[in-house]
Formats: structure tokens, C-alpha cells, sequence
């Protein structure tokens, strides 16, 4: 019980960012229920799950930054394995999934300039470019995943408080930035098929086995800067690969649920696309089986 309710950290960045964002947030998510009922179109039950969500987000970021787990993860590589996964592939997942953007850009208003719906249309870059931007971005956060773990990082995000805050900052940003890429975010809708969407997953999960299977098969010590007092160069070993192994299984189940849902997106999509080929094909009038010969009327 000591572990739990001991080592709680008081960061004044940390919750001075977060209780901005929840201010801003909620009364955001005031105006934008109060909009709902005048206008009566839509309903506020959709907002009250975005909104848990983005709170729930926001609480894995205070559990990964403020909680005991932050104290620990100074100490274990597993701890801080945990750390690594809530800050960039839970935290970030909810977020997205909580839709904020609208929300919030109604909380900085002070004066309502224009109609609600009066949203910015589409993008004017062109689909070409926007799918190049949408892989881009994949490819940066398994290069940040992968880069932040490498022994000069990692060792350096421990030692220096401003490392590890540009380590903290790459995962949340780029986190969210991969999942809007693969799920989208109302009003953000996701510029590639699902099923290139899938396959972008897949090999997201094979750059993050490769991380796990060299830190689990791995017998020398990848850190040495966890090489301390009472945990030595064996144990540290045994901590790495207790941390490769993490790395390795607990992201899969956020990337296998989201890669179901998109497999059965693309089905449909198929189904549908099926479906209406063959509607067009019973509505077209039919050719007459035998050509007319000449002179006939």
C-alpha cells in the first residue's frame, strides 16, 4: 500500500498544463451543449463520451507522469516500460477518440464570431500529398518509439530533466498525430483506405516486436545508468528483459482492437461497393441477347 500512495510527484509544468486543458475543456463542452439544445441538432449523449474520454486520456498522462510510477520508473526498466506505453499508445489513443479539437477551440472563444457550423471546409493540399503526410507521420513515431529507446536517449532522458521532457513531448505529440493518421477525430477524418490503414498497423507492430525481442533476447546491458545499488548488472539484465517484454505484448491489444475495427470497416466498405455495383448492374437495361439485322426496324 506504501508504493501506492507514496512518491506522488507535485510537477508544476505538468499540472499546470493539464489543468489548463481541463478548464478550457470543460467550458468548451459547456457551450457546446448549450449550442445542442438551442439548435437541437444532434444530441449531447455523443459529447459526454468524447469528453470521458478525453479526460480519461488526460488521467493516464497524470498517472504516467505524476503517479509513483513516474518515482519507480527511475529505478526499473519495466516500470518505466509502463511509462513509455501509457504516455504514447494509451494516453494518446484517448485522446484522439475524445475528439477535443472543436471543443476546445469553443472554450478560447470569448465571442461567438460566426454560427457553429460554420467549420473550415477541406483541406486544399492535394490527396497525393496529404497520404505522403499520413505515412510520414507512421514513419516518425516508430523512428521516435525505437529512437527514444536507444541507450544514449534513454540513459539521457534519465540523467536530464530536458530530455526527458522533449521525450514526454515527442510521445504525446507524435502519439496523437499516429492515431489520428489510423482512426481519425471528429471533424478530422483519416485521408487513407482502411485498408492501407491496417497495413500501416501491421508494421508498426513489427518495428515494436523487433524492440521488444532485442531488449527480451538481449544479455548484456543495454543501460547502464540503472546500474545502481541494490540492482546490479544481473538484475538489470533481468529488468530489461522484463521491459522488452512489455514493450513487446501490452501495446498489441490497443493495436489489435484497432486493427479489427478497421478490417471490418474495410469489409463493409467492400460489401457496400459490391452491393451497389450489383444494383447498377439490375437497373441498366439489358442488351438484347441477339444483334439486329440489317434493314430490319
Amino acid at each position: 500500500m506504501n508504493v501506492v500512495v507514496s512518491h506522488w510527484s507535485a510537477n508544476a509544468a505538468v499540472l499546470a498544463v493539464v489543468a489548463v486543458v481541463v478548464a478550457v475543456h470543460a467550458r468548451g463542452l459547456r457551450g457546446a451543449v448549450a449550442d445542442a439544445r438551442r439548435t437541437g441538432e444532434g444530441t449531447t449523449r455523443g459529447l459526454g463520451w468524447e469528453a470521458a474520454a478525453c479526460y480519461g486520456g488526460l488521467l493516464a498522462v497524470i498517472l504516467a507522469l505524476l503517479s509513483p510510477l513516474a518515482y519507480w520508473s527511475h529505478l526499473y526498466i519495466w516500470v518505466r516500460s509502463l511509462q513509455d506505453i501509457l504516455l504514447a499508445n494509451v494516453a494518446t489513443v484517448f485522446l484522439v477518440l475524445g475528439a477535443p479539437w472543436l471543443v476546445l477551440r469553443r472554450g478560447l472563444e470569448f465571442r461567438r464570431s460566426r454560427p457553429a457550423g460554420g467549420d473550415a471546409g477541406p483541406s486544399e493540399r492535394p490527396a497525393a500529398s496529404r497520404a505522403r503526410l499520413a505515412v510520414g507521420t507512421v514513419v516518425a513515431f516508430n523512428v521516435a518509439w525505437c529512437g527514444w529507446h536507444l541507450p544514449p536517449l534513454y540513459d539521457g532522458a534519465l540523467r536530464y530533466p530536458a530530455v526527458d521532457a522533449a521525450e514526454v513531448v515527442s510521445y504525446l505529440g507524435l502519439g496523437v498525430a499516429f492515431w489520428l493518421v489510423l482512426i481519425g477525430s471528429r471533424p478530422l477524418s483519416p485521408v487513407l483506405p482502411p485498408l492501407r490503414r491496417v497495413m500501416l498497423l501491421a508494421g508498426t507492430i513489427v518495428v515494436g516486436t523487433l524492440l521488444g525481442m532485442v531488449l527480451v533476447f538481449g544479455y548484456g546491458v543495454a543501460y547502464p545508468s540503472y546500474i545502481r545499488a541494490g540492482h546490479h548488472v544481473l538484475s538489470v539484465v533481468y529488468d530489461q528483459q522484463a521491459g522488452g517484454a512489455e514493450l513487446w505484448v501490452l501495446v498489441l491489444p490497443v493495436y489489435v482492437t484497432a486493427g479489427v475495427a478497421l478490417l471490418i470497416r474495410w469489409l463493409n466498405d467492400e460489401e457496400a461497393q459490391a452491393l451497389a455495383s450489383g444494383l447498377d448492374r439490375l437497373l441498366k437495361p439489358a442488351k438484347p441477347a441477339w444483334p439486329s439485322r440489317p434493314g430490319l426496324r
